[in-house]
């Protein structure tokens, strides 16, 4: 998670962008300058070109400078390759004032060496290894040094060998050493000992931040496209970027070749140099998609022979092994496609089309990129890939496919369909800004009704996602008034839809509009036969009684919570003889996790989430998921679950930041704020200061800022900020007490009463009590009930406090809400404490102690042993036999893990994967009664 990050150094003070995506990087080298290792701290930076060496070199170099340490650069340079000691001069350049402070014999070695005189001797090695190293050595007694060489593979071998062996030798002087080098191994001659960093591909959310930095850089289908293409690579992300601007078509493929000239130029003399042969094969290569055969694309070129591809191998461009051909960067499959002229590459595409037992897919593919217009049999093609693609549940392949193939359409009626079913599956796909290109590409086109409305939910899906609720539901609004859906299915899909909506903005105006459209819907639905048995051609995963009636009892629930859920939930639950299938018995998951999530049943809804969840993804169906996400970790979060919801929030960001998904991506935000105050994880200062947060209308995302002001609220509290852990909680509620958002808002109820209990604000908190109570109505949820009565204890001085603490605690539904049951009892054990009753008060905080270490509530925890302290009690620690549970390889991994190190590094010592660490680590959380590194630390540094 995001609060990982404190547990590397201190990055303050740089007043550089950091490299986006690099910050594990950034951490490791500022440890190498600055941490307590025994020095020399040496470091090898491995990468092919473009992954961010030298930018990462000026990171630490502005570090530094920053706390006054002498920074010396030399940069390889091929040309200066065979100067002996090029390298070196430029390294040692501005310090040659000092070298009257060397022995006479030492300073003339150098001085030779830099500048030889013609009758001079060559000064010998060793003589020169050991000025270099005196002289290092005095300038560390003045300050500390960094030395930083870039690219080194391009430095002079006789640098090399004096630098490699002044950083094994300067082991008690107070010198860094950063080298980098292009490639995945060190080179020749490097110390086997040398720490190596190696730079890979970025994650896919920093790929796509890193995107997101550049200007004018493209969206939709063309956004995914790159990301795809670029696979992670920093300069690709950014060139490719620079080469889609002002681009018209949807992808880089079709681009005209003056947009990609930068990238050509790039590497035209690698490619220049090339025999024609080789050229040729390489455009081939770059043709074909990254899962075409090596044999397809030489069959393509009329050769079996593979020494065509020799001159390019040999200059670094491809690599050919195990029947596939890579190229070592993207840009040289850009530079190599697009430097052919325009027929060539039609030829290229053709060939491979024409190949014998081409994959369909791929076949289909060719044919639309050598065509110049219209082309029915290229666009029926496409359309049978998509129509396979659905079939295996990828959506991506399946909206692009249809995409495509309408472009290459020549009957309307064609295009229409193609773009109908091509607006659903990027829907389904989950990317708002594509499903707004479609969107305004199929209503020029059509204006059919049924078209209309099915669209506009798409349309305002994404709408929702991109956070305009109040565009969003108007949209749904205008519709529903204007061209009413011909079908039951779609009246129920927009009824759904706008539940959602209405569930994310909060507004009054949006749930009194949702009795009429479910009227509307099941009025439809009456009017059909069989309840819309018959197959719907927009929606026909709706089809069938069994999946209505699941959405009429969702949008009932949505429309008044507490009156409907109970009989909506037994509705749904009732035994069926007839269970829906595929998208169906999908829908049905999800409404009845929807409907349990309103109620307060979270064991039920985790379930059904947990189900409806493996569902979507192996349907690639991601778009119904963003939905899924907040109320999933919310759910995970009040049942104790905090290491699932932990993992489903970085998975869920990452989704969130390469579709952007607004309104998601500061959910999930506000929520690991929140998984971070109850860890006791929290750090002050200034949260949710994001560009999302800045630009936002909050107003009309009343969900989402109920998330930020409880997570705001709690983590004031962990800081020991009473007042502004009132000021937060309170703004969760209006001045005459009605609630911001009106299912959030109500279950930080007893929050906001601890809050109010700290800093002398109790009336003001029961005038809001009483108001929840009101709304609450006369059959509350459990969850409610008990929620009240904590709250009343702390707050309402009409009533009996030892009451109310008694009946939040009395009933056995509340082990349910392990964190909320711990909560009260702790508050209960301080009052009773306060009233000269320590035993009962201890047989309390041994409960919230026992529930707070399990869970991993650090801050919840220190208050429980504070109170226990108070008592009488003196608490012993954890004891270290808990380690002698685990394996010798669970106990290493634990102990590094312990001592800041990634999963990556770890991964890196003991030569395993990063997802086997985290899969040792996920088994030793639970044996050591944790949930967290930081405990993780606590315990081993506590326990020796």
């Amino acid at each position: 998670m995001a609060a990982d990050e404190g547990d590397g150094p201190d990055r303050s003070g740089l007043s550089g962008t950091l490299p986006i995506g690099r910050e594990t990087e950034v951490d490791r080298i500022l440890r190498s300058i600055d941490g307590p290792c025994d020095p020399p701290h040496a470091l090898l930076m491995l990468g092919e070109a473009g992954t961010g060496k030298t930018q990462l070199l000026r990171v630490a170099e502005e570090r530094a400078r920053g706390h006054r340490t002498r920074v010396l650069s030399a940069q390889g340079w091929g040309s200066e390759g065979p100067l002996s000691f090029a390298s070196l001069h430029q390294l040692l350049l501005p310090v040659l004032g000092e070298l009257d402070a060397l022995p006479e014999h030492q300073r003339l070695a150098l001085r030779t060496a830099f500048g030889p005189a013609p009758d001079a001797r060559p000064p010998e090695v060793k003589v020169l290894r050991a000025a270099v190293l005196t002289l290092l050595i005095h300038l560390a007694r003045a300050s500390p040094v960094l030395l930083t060489v870039d690219d080194i593979q391009d430095c002079d071998r006789d640098s090399m060998e004096i630098l490699y062996f002044v950083t094994r030798r300067l082991t008690d002087q107070a010198v860094t050493v950063l080298f980098t080098a292009r490639g995945e191994a060190p080179p020749a001659g490097a110390p086997a000992d040398l720490a190596v960093l190696c730079l890979g591909p970025l994650s896919r959310r920093a790929a796509a931040r890193l995107l997101d930095a550049q200007p004018g850089a493209p969206t939709g289908r063309a956004r995914l496209d790159l990301l795809r293409q670029a696979e992670g690579h920093p300069l690709s992300v950014i060139e490719l970027s620079r080469a889609a601007r002002g681009g018209t078509g949807p992808s880089l493929a079709g681009a005209e070749a003056q947009q990609t000239s930068r990238i050509q130029q790039m590497f035209a003399t690698h490619l220049r140099v090339l025999p024609e042969g080789t050229q040729r094969a390489l455009l081939y290569a770059a043709a074909a998609s990254h899962h075409e055969a090596l044999t397809t694309v030489m069959a393509a070129l009329g050769t079996h022979d593979l020494k065509v591809w020799v001159p390019a191998e040999e200059a670094g461009l491809i690599t050919v092994a195990d029947g596939r051909l890579a190229f070592r960067d993207p840009l040289i499959r850009t530079a190599a496609f697009h430097r052919q002229c325009a027929k060539q590459r039609q030829q290229a595409h053709r060939d491979l089309a024409a190949v014998r037992g081409q994959n369909p897919s791929h076949r289909a593919w060719h044919l639309a990129a050598a065509a110049t217009g219209p082309d029915e049999s290229a666009a029926a093609a496409l359309e049978d890939v998509a129509t396979t693609a659905e079939q295996r549940g990828e959506c991506f392949a399946a909206a692009k496919a249809l995409e495509q193939a309408a472009r290459l359409s020549p009957l309307d009626h064609d295009r229409v369909r193609r773009l109908a079913g091509a607006l659903t599956a990027a829907s389904v796909f989950g990317d708002p800004a594509w499903v707004r290109d479609l969107y305004a590409l199929l209503t020029r086109v059509t204006r059919d009704p049924d078209l209309v409305c099915s669209a506009a939910c798409a349309l305002s899906g994404a709408l929702s996602l991109l956070s305009f609720q109040q565009e969003a539901f108007d949209l749904l609004l205008s519709v529903s008034q204007h061209t009413p859906p011909g079908s039951a299915t779609t009246s129920f899909a927009l009824a759904a839809l706008a539940t959602g909506i209405a569930f994310q903005s909060g507004l009054p105006e949006h749930r009194q509009q949702l009795p009429r459209l479910l009227d509307q819907a099941v009025r439809a639905a009456r009017t059909e036969k069989d309840r819309c048995g018959q197959e719907d051609r927009f929606f026909p995963e709706l089809a069938g009684p069994d999946v209505l009636a699941a959405l009429e009892a969702l949008m009932s629930t949505g429309i008044e919570p507490a009156a409907h859920a109970d009989s909506a939930l037994r509705r749904l639950t009732i035994p069926r003889l007839y269970t829906p299938a595929g998208r169906g018995r999908l829908i049905r998951l999800m409404t009845t996790a929807s409907v349990a999530y309103y109620a307060d049943m979270p064991d039920l809804c985790a379930e059904q989430f947990r189900q409806a969840d493996g569902l979507l993804r192996r349907q690639e169906a991601l778009g119904p998921r963003a939905w899924t996400l907040a109320t999933q970790v919310d759910t995970l979060l009040s049942i104790g679950r905090w290491a699932e919801a932990e993992t489903l929030i970085e998975e869920g960001l990452t989704y969130a930041v390469v579709h952007r998904w607004t309104r998601v991506e500061m959910d999930l935000e506000a929520l690991g704020a929140t998984l971070r105050a109850l860890l006791g994880e929290s750090e002050s200062g200034i949260q949710f200061t994001g560009s999302n947060w800045r630009s936002v209308s909050l107003d009309e995302n009343r969900a989402t800022h109920a998330r930020m002001l409880r997570a705001c609220g709690l983590t004031a509290m962990a800081l020991g900020d009473g007042d502004s852990a009132f000021r937060h909680l309170r703004a969760l509620f209006g001045d005459d007490g009605s609630p911001l958002d009106p299912f959030l808002s109500p279950r930080c109820i007893s929050e906001l009463a601890a809050a109010a209990q700290r800093v002398g604000r109790q009336q003001e908190a029961a005038r809001i009590l009483m108001e929840v109570r009101e709304r609450q109505g006369p059959r509350p949820t459990t969850r409610m009930t008990l929620l009240m009565h904590h709250a009343a204890a702390l707050v309402d001085d009409d009533a009996d406090p030892e009451h109310h603490f008694r009946l939040a605690l009395v009933n056995p539904e509340a082990d349910k809400w392990p964190l909320e049951r711990a909560q009260a009892r702790l508050h209960y054990a301080i009052w009773l404490r306060r009233r000269r009753r320590p035993l009962e008060a201890r047989t309390q905080l041994t409960a919230v102690l026992e529930v707070a270490t399990r869970l991993g509530a650090r801050h919840l925890a220190a208050s429980a042993r504070s109170e226990l302290r108070a008592s009488g009690v003196a608490h012993a620690p954890a004891s270290a036999d808990r380690l002698a549970e685990l394996t010798a390889q669970q106990q290493q991994i634990a102990r590094l893990a312990a001592n800041g190190l990634s999963n990556r590094e770890i991964g890196e010592r003991l030569f395993l994967s990063p997802r086997t660490v985290g899969s040792h680590l996920y088994n030793v959380y639970p044996k050591l009664g944790i949930s967290n590194r930081h405990q993780l630390r606590d315990i081993l540094l506590r326990d020796g």
